[in-house]
């Protein structure tokens, strides 16, 4: 019998690339969009569903409980990027990234792991970022969503051990994926104080986003760690320094990591 995945957010990026990549390998894939109607080029069965809505979130799981009476692994994907500094990002819009970030994965499991535990097995894997492991400038609002995610699913991970329930993070560093024409930009205004380094920042982060490698990595590290009997706790999947730049905060002291940081992004 083939394992019946859930890929949220899987109309582009990484998502796509993920479910795509293992509906290749023989996996029953379901994807999510919030519009799947307006999905073109894709062979993924898509459902409807916006992380933001439990509501929304039910009645897909439902929809895929029904055509295939179980969900054995879940993929939570969907995201969105944010970019301002932390002064100037408006309220609305930081309540909207962790809201998708960190609360839309909360609400998937929610709606997942019943079915999970009723079946006595399950996978989940949280996408979450390589920037969810420091507070980055002019990115902090993603950076605290993101890890705030890698650290729920340490907790998830201990808590639902005992159900044969097994919980992975797998953080991304830079891919090329559309991901800079969805992120919520705080306008840069001038004047702040913060408009040099911002406009800065903004430009480097849109160029490695541009010159990013492959998401097709991605969805060759989660087929790898399906295959694992005893899956760890965090993957990274990234350049050689974008991996690097973790263990070198685990080993750097905090100020001199920082400076390290500042002069990365010209500030």
């Amino acid at each position: 019998m083939k394992k019946v995945v859930l890929v949220t957010g899987a109309s582009s990026g990484i998502g796509k690339s993920i479910a795509t990549y293992l509906q290749q390998q023989g996996y029953n894939i379901y994807g999510t969009s919030r519009n799947p109607q307006r999905v073109e080029d894709t062979s993924i069965k898509l459902v409807a569903m916006d992380v933001q809505s439990q509501e929304s979130i039910d009645k897909a799981v439902a929809q895929i409980i029904t055509q295939e009476s179980r969900i054995d692994i879940l993929i939570n994907n969907a995201g969105v990027g944010i970019t301002g500094p932390m002064e100037e990002t408006p309220i609305d819009a930081v309540k909207h990234a962790m809201d998708t970030n960190f609360y839309g994965p909360l609400r998937v499991l929610q709606a997942v792991l019943p079915h999970m535990r009723a079946q006595k097995s399950g996978r989940v894997i949280n996408i979450t970022s390589i920037a969810g492991y420091m507070g980055l400038p002019y990115r902090g609002i993603y950076s605290a969503s993101k890890g705030a995610l890698e650290i729920a699913t340490e907790a998830y991970r201990m808590e639902c051990a005992h159900l044969n329930i097994h919980f992975s993070n797998v953080a991304p560093g830079d891919f090329a994926t559309n991901i800079a024409a969805g992120r919520f930009h705080a306008p840069v205004i001038k004047g702040s104080d913060y408009e040099t380094g911002y406009a800065k920042t903004l430009q480097l982060i849109d160029d490695h986003v541009d010159d990013g490698s492959d998401p097709i990595q991605v969805a060759h590290k989660i087929a790898s760690i399906l295959q694992e009997k005893d899956p760890g706790i965090h993957y990274k999947v990234g350049s050689r320094l974008q991996k690097f730049s973790i263990i070198l905060k685990k080993i750097l002291p905090e100020k001199r990591y920082e400076k390290m940081l500042k002069k990365h992004y010209g500030l």
